[in-house]
C-alpha cells in the first residue's frame, strides 16, 4: 500500500506550503488569501484576485484544488462533497498522477517534491509567478510532521 508515514508528512507539507495548515478546519475551508468558507457540500466556487495583476482564483480546501478541478475528481474518483476525506483523496491522486507516490513511499523527498510542484504554486520550481517556498524549508515541514528522508 503506502508508506503511510512519509504520505502524511507530505501532505502536511504541502498544506503548510499552501499556507493553509494552521488556518480555520485544519485548512480544509481555507480560500486561496486566507478567508474561511462554510460547509463541505461542495466546492465554494468563490472567484478571488489573488495579486495586483488581476489574477483570479477559485483555490479553495487545504491543497488549495481548483472549482474546475474539484468537478473533475468528484466525477472520477466518485467523492460525495469536499469535505476533508475528499480533499485528501484529491491530493494522493495528484500526487499518484505526478508519479511521486512511490518516491515518498522510499524518501526520496527532493524528487517527489520536484514531480509533484506542476500542481502546487507554492512549490519550488512551479513557476506559476506566485510565492514559491524553499526546498530547504519544506524538507524541515516534511522531518518535523514525521516523514523520513533516504535519499
Amino acid at each position: 500500500m503506502y508508506n503511510i508515514r512519509n504520505l502524511i508528512a507530505f501532505l502536511d507539507m504541502i498544506a503548510t506550503s499552501e499556507g493553509t495548515i494552521n488556518l480555520g478546519d485544519n485548512g480544509y475551508n481555507v480560500l486561496v488569501g486566507g478567508a474561511l468558507f462554510q460547509g463541505y457540500a461542495d466546492h465554494p466556487r468563490i472567484v478571488v484576485t489573488v495579486n495586483s495583476r488581476g489574477l483570479k482564483s477559485t483555490a479553495a480546501g487545504r491543497y488549495q484544488i481548483l472549482a474546475r478541478y474539484f468537478d473533475a475528481y468528484k466525477t472520477q474518483l466518485s467523492l460525495p462533497d469536499f469535505s476533508p476525506d475528499s480533499q485528501d483523496k484529491i491530493a494522493i491522486q495528484l500526487i499518484k498522477e505526478c508519479k511521486a507516490l512511490n518516491d515518498i513511499d522510499e524518501g526520496r523527498f527532493n524528487i517527489a517534491v520536484k514531480k509533484c510542484s506542476s500542481r502546487w504554486a507554492s512549490l519550488p520550481g512551479a513557476g506559476y509567478g506566485q510565492h514559491e517556498n524553499t526546498l530547504e524549508n519544506l524538507r524541515r515541514v516534511y522531518a518535523k510532521k514525521g516523514g523520513l528522508i533516504f535519499a
